[in-house]
This record gives structure tokens, C-alpha cells and sequence, in this order.
């Protein structure tokens, strides 16, 4: 509803910023969490009247102690969009950096959420949204840190709706497949083969948040909402 406060981790890269000028536009009060690009983090603030908070989601302590401070903020929604990537063959996973990247992709929001669930219980109303990934019900070579980390987010997603769901509160999942951001690194050759025919935008996947943060989507609950442009239903097809 406009006017709610709104928290989104991750703010300044391709998606998170739109998801702030997104939700900025909708009428809602949104603050940001960004980690390293300051000067990004205060023209997007400056830009859009949300509020920008340095926050590595790395540094466990950090994020513990941001946690503590969301019971007196009451947002309404928290969009998990933060993310980190690490590819490596199965075989030579370096379990200390998969432990960073589970940090960042999961545990980082399993505190923050479960820190703003309380207040969300307690007023009968909000939202929990995670962005995902396609990668988490695909197989690429490389990439099983990323997509276990993914993967394990939509079951937590959905273990949230189980407990929270009788309290008006929604928890749900965004998965972008290739998304044209500085994070994807997407082959040239790719968008030939989604059915789209395109690379996704950010802005439509910030769209597919919104729909979630809306009253409308009430019913909506403990799903992922792909937005791949058939690239999901293309390669689950080829089996």
C-alpha cells in the first residue's frame, strides 16, 4: 500500500536499483541497503527519496546488528534482492568461500526477515520477497554454490509462508532467468536460444516484485514467480 516502508538489500546494482526507483514510484517509503558503490547508493537516494544504508551483508556481526533494529522499524516488506556469485566445479569448492557466499544469498536474510517478521505478525499484514534464481531447479556446470544457495532460499521462503501465512503475511520468490545486468555475463548467442527471443530487463523483474507487495496479491503465497521468458518451461521441456 503506498506509503509503507519498504526495505530492500542489495540496491545499487542492475536489479536493486530498479527495484528502489520501482517501489520509489509506487508511492512507498523505501530504504536500501548497499555494501561498496557510495556514490551509486546516494545519487539513487538523491534520485528516488529513499533512504540508503551501508550494510555489508558479508560481515555477520554487522547484519546482527541491523537486525536488532527492525523491531521499532515496522516495514511492511523485505525484499532480499542482495547476491553473490562463485563459480567452481563441484569437486574444487572452496568450502570457506561458499560459506561467504551462503552468508550474503541466505543467511544474511534469514535475519533480517526473521527480525521483521515479528512486527509483520503483529500488525496481521506484509510481505517477505526473495529474488532467486532459475539456476536453483537448473543444472549448470559451475554453478552449484550459487544455485544450492538459491535453492535453499525458496525453501525457506516457503517454510516462512507455512508459519506466517494465518497472520496475513505473504513470503514469496522472484526467480529472473538471464537478466541483462553487469552481474550476468550472459554469452551473446544466448538470447537465441529463450524463447523471448531477449535478454530480461530489471525493470521487469522489479515489476513481478511489485505485483507481490500489492494488496491484489494476497492469495499469492510460498510460490516463485519466474521471469525467464520461457527459458525455464524451454529447457524443463528438453528433459
Amino acid at each position: 500500500m503506498s506509503g509503507d516502508a519498504v526495505l530492500v538489500t542489495g540496491g545499487t546494482g542492475g536489479i536493486g536499483a530498479a527495484l528502489v526507483r520501482r517501489l520509489a514510484l509506487d508511492g512507498y517509503r523505501v530504504s536500501f541497503t548497499w555494501r561498496s558503490d557510495a556514490a551509486a547508493a546516494e545519487a539513487l537516494a538523491e534520485k528516488t527519496g529513499a533512504e540508503a544504508i551501508a550494510l555489508d551483508l558479508a560481515d555477520r556481526a554487522a547484519v546482527d546488528g541491523f537486525a536488532a533494529t527492525l523491531a521499532d522499524r515496522e516495514f511492511y516488506a523485505v525484499v532480499h534482492n542482495a547476491g553473490a556469485t562463485y563459480d567452481a566445479l563441484a569437486a574444487t569448492i572452496d568450502v570457506e568461500r561458499a560459506a561467504a557466499l551462503f552468508q550474503v544469498n541466505l543467511f544474511s536474510f534469514m535475519r533480517i526477515a526473521g527480525a521483521a517478521l515479528r512486527p509483520m505478525t503483529a500488525a496481521r499484514r506484509g510481505r517477505i520477497v526473495a529474488v532467486g534464481a532459475l539456476a536453483a531447479a537448473r543444472a549448470v556446470a559451475g554453478n552449484a554454490t550459487y544455485a544450492a544457495s538459491k535453492a535453499a532460499l525458496e525453501a525457506y521462503v516457503r517454510t516462512v509462508m507455512a508459519e506466517v501465512a494465518r497472520r496475513g503475511v505473504t513470503a514469496n520468490v522472484v526467480a529472473p532467468g538471464w537478466i541483462d545486468t553487469k552481474m550476468s555475463e550472459a554469452p551473446p548467442a544466448l538470447a537465441k536460444a529463450i524463447p523471448a527471443q531477449r535478454l530480461g530487463k530489471a525493470e521487469e523483474v522489479a515489476a513481478a516484485v511489485a505485483f507481490l507487495l500489492r494488496d491484489d496479491a494476497a492469495y499469492v503465497n510460498g510460490t516463485t514467480l519466474t521471469v525467464d521468458g520461457g527459458l525455464g518451461a524451454l529447457l524443463a521441456a528438453a528433459k
